[in-house]
């Protein structure tokens, strides 16, 4: 009996968990059931079962669609292409959090940042896509040069990638008087990513990689054989480098962070479209700068600034004969140089030689150089007769103009206002920064940056330097004069004259007071005339 009211009581169970929510709590026996299999059910009921072996049974449910995401490279922001593929572990170290401090404390420098990068950040993303290598590296030039395509640094490191002469050579960056490869965006960043390539195959550790980029693969390696033979750790963090280095990467580090978590440092970069911005024209030889962003339609100073390599008013005649250009100035451009001729893309002087003019003298006067007339008149050597006609390349423009040549940068910045008076000093032989900075009493980085070279730059006999005196704020209002020496004067008399020191009149005029003054000799004076007790 017990046996039949628990089978009673299971069937009843049974039957009500296979019940609808809307059904009625009955229960059927096995008659019943069959008996009702001939009965029609209405469509709702159908459904309703249906419904109910669905759940019964998730495999048969029908799939939802599917919501595409979207890639990487689909995102509208090329910030956020790169923060997707960010990967390189990020340790929390003081060294880390410093950098990241900085960034994250000076929102309107990487404002900047942004803003230079932007014409250039899409293709070096597609670069270091194609050869799958760590986005974190399209952050790399922020941290070697603020993405200014005409920084130089103090140890004659040029470009965003900072390439130093004997590195860019090696990785086949030509450097001359038309050209420097280090400051060509395109060359350059082929070339640092292969040079990163390398030092990664040899370390087979990225942050090694880095620091080898930044101080040299010998150091590393040096650095790494000194741990391993002191029984010490040989990652990165552990090693003995120079200072420079051991911030050089936590800066990379720090900006990778910033990106990737910039929901949780509430940092938001301006935006860069995720789409080409500049594209490759080829042109067949040299082409003038002015004329090439006067048929693109683009400012000179714009064209150049995405062309930096180019140091003068033209391309280099034995190339590279490219420039980089927006899409639709590309296009410009590109359809006028369907019908151009090759004499249409300079212009072209004819010029009589003179009795003793040589290649170098005449190329000094167009501003071009021996080799380009040598090119254009079909000369195998130097030898030219006077009466002989040459066409010479000269630009088509003011040198003025081209602005952003390497004479002009020099120029601008040997201006640029340092102190209450300028010195010229011209190089002589023998002359060096350090006993300029001697002589002159001034900083010797000072005194490079001053001239746009690097302190370790050789001095080209001939040139001129200008050496800033004085705070710039001066109180006192300051003349620079031109006396013409009188018969019985000297350097003591001048100086007692002027209120200035003998010393000064020997900087500012580079001769020595053992040298006689000669009557009618002009001597340059920088006098505060607010301090001036006598009479001239």
């Amino acid at each position: 009996m017990k046996k039949l009211i628990m089978l009673t009581l299971s069937a009843s169970v049974l039957a009500a968990c296979q019940s609808t929510p809307t059904d009625t709590a009955t229960t059927t026996t096995t008659t019943q059931q069959d008996q009702s299999a001939n009965v029609k059910v209405p469509r709702a009921k159908q459904a309703d079962a249906k419904s109910q072996t669905q759940l019964l049974n998730p495999e048969l449910i029908a799939p939802l669609p599917v919501v595409e995401k979207v890639t990487p490279q689909e995102e509208a922001d090329l910030w956020q292409r790169i923060r997707r593929q960010l990967a390189m572990p990020i340790p929390e170290n003081a060294r880390v959090e410093a950098q990241r401090n900085f960034y994250l404390q000076h929102p309107a420098y990487m404002d900047r940042v942004a803003k230079r990068a932007a014409p250039f950040m899409h293709f070096i993303v597609e670069e270091i896509e194609k050869r799958s290598l760590p986005l974190e590296l399209a952050l790399l030039p922020i941290v070697e040069s603020a993405f200014d395509p005409f920084a130089y640094s103090h140890g004659s490191a040029a470009g965003i990638w900072q390439f130093i002469p004997g590195t860019a050579r090696q990785y086949g960056l030509d450097i001359n008087w038309w050209y420097d490869g280090r400051r060509d965006v395109y060359s350059a960043t082929h070339a640092a990513l292969d040079y990163l390539t390398a030092l990664n195959n040899r370390f087979d550790n990225w942050l090694h990689a880095l620091a080898a980029y930044n101080s040299g693969g010998g150091r590393v390696n040096s650095a790494i054989r000194r741990n391993a033979r002191a029984g010490k750790p040989t990652d990165f963090w552990s090693l003995d480098l120079p200072r420079e280095t051991r911030a050089y990467v936590p800066k990379l580090l720090a900006l990778a962070d910033i990106l990737r978590h910039q929901d949780n440092y509430q940092v938001s970069w301006l935006p860069i479209e995720n789409k080409p911005y500049l594209r490759v024209v080829e042109t067949d030889s040299q082409i003038d700068l002015a004329l090439a962003a006067e048929m693109s339609g683009l400012e000179l100073e714009q064209l150049h600034h995405y062309n930096s390599g180019y140091n003068r008013w033209a391309t280099d005649p034995d190339g590279p004969h490219r420039l980089l250009l927006p899409l639709a100035n590309a296009e410009r451009l590109e359809q006028w140089l369907v019908n151009a001729e090759q004499s249409d893309l300079v212009r072209w002087h004819r010029h009589k030689v003179k009795s003793g003019e040589s290649l170098i003298v005449i190329a000094k006067q167009y501003h071009t150089t021996a080799h380009a007339i040598q090119q254009a008149n079909n000369l195998t050597g130097h030898l030219i007769r006077a009466g002989d006609y040459l066409l010479v390349p000269a630009a088509a423009r003011e040198l003025d103009d081209y602005s952003l040549s390497a004479d002009q940068r020099l120029s601008a910045t040997q201006s640029r206002q340092q102190g209450s008076y300028k010195i010229d000093h011209t190089i002589k032989r023998g002359d060096t920064l350090w006993d300029l900075s001697r002589k002159y009493d001034v900083n010797l980085r000072q005194l490079a940056k001053w001239n746009g070279i690097a302190p370790t730059d050789p001095l080209r006999p001939g040139r001129k330097l200008v050496v800033w005196q004085g705070d710039e704020k001066t109180s006192g209002v300051t003349r620079s004069i031109h006396y013409q020496v009188r018969s019985g004067d000297s350097l003591a008399r001048i100086a007692n004259r002027f209120n200035v020191t003998i010393r000064d009149i020997e900087k500012w005029n580079q001769i020595n007071r053992s040298n006689y003054l000669q009557p009618g000799q002009r001597l340059k004076l920088i006098v505060d005339v607010t301090r001036m007790t006598n009479d001239i």
